[in-house]
């Protein structure tokens, strides 16, 4: 059997350390404006800035978790952890995801509420306070779609956009009543807000649940993949082909490989990881070579009376 991963440890670590950092700074900002936002609703009397204080504090959780996990998928493998803890982050993005489908249906459960029993609401509070929101989550968004692209991020940035779109929303409900008196555009822009984001966290849960269930990649066909390894030269099949992501960054590949001369292995083995990494990305694999069944030399025992 050989095995073979020439990745690039040190700019993975890299990478996981300024997702985490970024993460980190992320939660920071959201926290600090969610406490902005809650004492602002609470002197203005403005439940929809006390509501929406309360959803970015849930979103500081989510980001809290993020961070968590970035710290911990960087743990080295062990004994009784071999591929180490880099599935956690993909954990924490299924986490985020689920809690954000909860997110989603509290927040339209209260916009039907309002819609029913429409609320007075100060519009010039609601107007400043949601433009300093958006600038706030501008930025979050803008350092997050830096820090990497795994899952886990992914979930996170989710959360931060449904904070900005949460202030758009209410950003352009404050106009509007401002102007108009017109109160149900509070919630109405708030289901439309509640539709985006699910589809987008359903997307999330989809991706994540495929890769804990060790799926294909998306980016790759097996079959694709399985016939341009048996097209190199000394190599006669493709059997038990397996590829599978490790986590968001790295994929992982595991096959049998039959060779019509045991003497071609050393110069297949070496072309199958170069393609295999050079067309593909795919760095980690594990190729074990076998023999065609009619070159394979069977012992038979003879039985003595």
């Amino acid at each position: 059997m050989a095995h073979h991963h020439d990745s690039a440890h040190h700019d993975h670590d890299h990478t996981h350390n300024a997702s985490s950092r970024v993460l980190l700074i992320a939660l920071t900002l959201t926290l600090s404006f969610a406490a902005v936002e809650a004492i602002a609703g609470w002197l203005s009397g403005s439940l929809a800035l006390l509501s929406d204080a309360g959803h970015m504090v849930t979103d500081s959780m989510a980001l809290a978790i993020a961070a968590a996990a970035a710290r911990i998928s960087q743990l080295p493998s062990s004994h009784t952890h071999t591929w180490g803890f880099r599935r956690v982050e993909t954990l924490a993005g299924l986490f985020n995801g689920l809690s954000m489908l909860v997110i989603v249906a509290i927040i339209a459960w209260h916009a039907v509420e309002r819609l029913i029993e429409p609320r007075p609401v100060e519009a010039g509070t609601v107007i400043v306070v949601a433009l300093i929101g958006l600038l706030i989550n501008l930025l979050v968004a803008w350092m997050l779609s830096r820090g990497g692209d795994d899952l886990n991020t992914r979930a996170a940035m989710l959360h931060v956009i449904g904070d900005l779109l949460g202030s758009v929303a209410a950003l352009i409900a404050g106009v509007v009543i401002h102007f108009t008196g017109w109160y149900p555009a509070d919630p109405l822009l708030s289901m439309l807000i509640c539709g985006l984001i699910l589809l987008a966290t359903l997307r999330l849960l989809r991706s994540a649940i495929h890769t804990l269930l060790d799926g294909v990649p998306p980016r790759l066909e097996l079959k694709e993949v399985g016939t341009t390894m048996a097209a190199v030269e000394g190599v006669h099949s493709v059997h038990d082909l397996h590829i599978w992501s490790l986590d968001s960054r790295e994929i992982a590949l595991s096959a049998h490989v039959v060779l019509a001369r045991p003497e071609d292995w050393p110069e297949a083995l070496s072309n199958l990881q170069a393609l295999l990494a050079e067309r593909f990305d795919i760095h980690h694999t594990t190729l074990q070579p076998e023999l065609p069944p009619e070159h394979v030399v069977r012992f038979t025992p003879t039985l003595r009376n």
